[in-house]
């Protein structure tokens, strides 16, 4: 029988790297709150150097973080965030 253990180290960082468990879902962000001229929500999902946060480290669904995404690049366009 074979091992299940990975054959190096660096297949073995990256076996754990793919099987991180989620963060925990935020429940707490209104979907319709969500809107290119709510930039105080908006600044909460970029980083300090304007950056759009990854959806492992916020931890909303995808259909939101699209749309969170979506936003962000409206609100830029208009000069709103940064």
């Amino acid at each position: 029988m074979q091992e299940t253990e990975p054959k190096t180290v660096e297949r073995r960082i990256a076996f754990r790297k793919a099987n991180r468990r989620m963060t925990r879902r935020r429940q707490d962000i209104p979907v319709d709150k969500i809107d290119h001229t709510n930039p105080d929500l908006l600044s909460k999902f970029t980083s300090t150097t304007g950056k759009i946060l990854p959806r492992r480290v916020t931890g909303v669904p995808a259909k939101v973080h699209r749309k969170i995404t979506r936003e962000i690049k409206r609100a830029r366009a208009l000069n709103l965030v940064p």
